[in-house]
């Protein structure tokens, strides 16, 4: 297992509320993490970007975590894109880490002129020394997937990466050593920024395959269907085993984790292997509530697959040593949609007998619903947030996150035989904010995490990918 110094410090993207978008930007706040430190669980530092707007998202960095070797690559700037804005901005964390600082940014017209993509999502930099970023859209945020290459240094827009562009975009993870690149499929901006209309589905407008290209020639060679079973595929995790020829992937609305996989002839295939049941409700939005997975992780040595359900309000936790066969073995609700005191009423549930009951840390009541996670090197705490994206934050729990501010919480692990617990000595909530309440995202350490890295079979950035 690869593991490292526990982490002190964490950074989140902090986005403004829709309702006050135009009046002041969104920021990178640092947070105390580190339980012997007089400001743990605090925000320490807030940057604050020279745009409205913009609508930060999914974090990544300028250099491979596998270059430690290499005294001319250092992971010293953090790659924040803008979904709303179609800007990306560069900040310099190696300065000073507790207190990061703009660097540069890349502008819109850039991205347009280079790319004529918009709606950047993930980034992850290359062995090459460059930067790709994953898009969603067109300049003019119709759905157009594709991805951008940003010189490692300079950070200029070098163009795009693939051959020819795809239907829709979100995440993607490559892996070298199989020579190959998957990628995955939100839906078109112009939808998903207005917030979730279900009649977009059946337009087409939403994503439900995932994308395999060649990692060496940038050719799409595989398109894989999942069909109604896995729609709107989020995030994708390849093992971090560098030889590992299987990964999986969270599909939202249908509520299903895939397993993605090599097959004997070469080719790449999918197969379900986790479903969660839609509860049947009253007052809500429709006559059945998804789990929504919105987010997945690995831990660092591959034993344990994490989700979240935002809209059941769930986290749960896998044992997927056998990967086509994965068990529960931990889970926990932090409030969600259905607990017990909310508005819904759940008329039928195949998994549980009785809403979750409100939970509080600290004498604070948790609100929304656990979203983005982030788990440490050593496996042993999980770190939470609770905004999914401002339009669908403003949808789903208005009252919670977009009156009152998202949360940001800690889960311990046993890392043993499995199992989740709230600490309740950590709680940091952005409804305080010094200008108002705020929906903080993506959580992401100095160096590196379970998400962002991608590593090589010989331990060095030295493979020209």
């Amino acid at each position: 297992m690869r593991s490292g110094a526990r982490e002190t410090i964490v950074y989140l993207p902090c986005i403004v509320p829709p309702h006050a978008r135009g009046e002041r930007p969104d920021y990178l706040v640092t947070v105390d993490v580190d339980p012997k430190s007089p400001t743990y669980s605090k925000v320490i530092h807030r940057l604050y970007m020279p745009n409205n707007a913009d609508e930060l998202h999914h974090s990544g960095w300028n250099a491979c975590s596998s270059c430690h070797g290499d005294p001319s690559k250092k992971r010293d700037r953090l790659i924040l894109p803008s979904v709303n804005s179609d800007r990306v901005y560069v900040v310099d964390v190696g300065t000073n880490p507790r207190e990061p600082q703009l660097y540069t940014s890349v502008e819109p017209w850039q991205m347009h002129c280079k790319s004529n993509l918009g709606a950047p999502h993930t980034t992850h930099c290359l062995g090459s020394g460059e930067v790709m970023i994953s898009c969603m859209g067109d300049p003019d945020g119709n759905n157009k997937g594709g991805f951008i290459l940003l010189d490692g240094q300079s950070f200029v827009v070098k163009g795009n990466w693939e051959k020819e562009p795809l239907e829709f975009g979100y995440d993607y993870w490559y892996q070298p050593y199989h020579n190959v690149m998957i990628s995955t499929e939100w839906g078109a901006p112009n939808c998903f920024r207005k917030g979730f209309d279900p009649a977009d589905v059946k337009k087409g407008l939403y994503g439900h395959s995932l994308n395999v290209f060649d990692w060496t020639t940038h050719e799409l060679i595989q398109r894989i269907d999942m069909g109604s079973d896995g729609l709107i595929p989020l995030e994708i995790r390849f093992k971090h085993d560098p030889k590992a020829a299987e990964g999986f992937v969270g599909c939202a609305l249908s509520s299903t984790i895939f397993r993605f996989f090599k097959t004997p002839d070469g080719k790449w295939d999918a197969e379900k292997i986790i479903s969660v049941p839609p509860k049947k409700v009253d007052n809500w939005l429709l006559p059945e509530m998804p789990g929504l997975i919105t987010d997945i992780l690995l831990s660092l040595d591959d034993r344990f697959l994490y989700f979240s359900n935002w809209l059941h309000g769930d986290i749960r936790q896998y044992d997927i040593t056998d990967s086509r066969n994965p068990k529960l073995v931990g889970q926990i609700f932090i409030n969600g949609s259905i607990v017990s005191d909310g508005k819904v009423k759940v008329t039928h549930d195949t998994e549980l007998k009785k809403q979750p009951d409100p939970v509080y840390i600290r004498g604070v009541r948790a609100r929304a619903s656990p979203q983005m996670i982030q788990l440490s090197l050593d496996g042993k705490r999980l770190y939470v947030t609770t905004s999914l994206f401002s339009s669908w934050d403003n949808q789903f729990y208005y009252d919670d996150l977009i009156l009152k501010g998202s949360q940001l919480y800690c889960i311990d692990i046993d890392t043993e035989k499995g199992g989740l617990t709230l600490n309740q000595d950590f709680l940091v909530d952005f409804g305080g904010e010094p200008h108002g309440p705020v929906l903080a995202h993506e959580v992401r350490y100095p160096g590196g995490d379970c998400s962002s890295d991608i590593w090589l079979v010989d331990g060095s950035c030295k493979n020209k990918l």
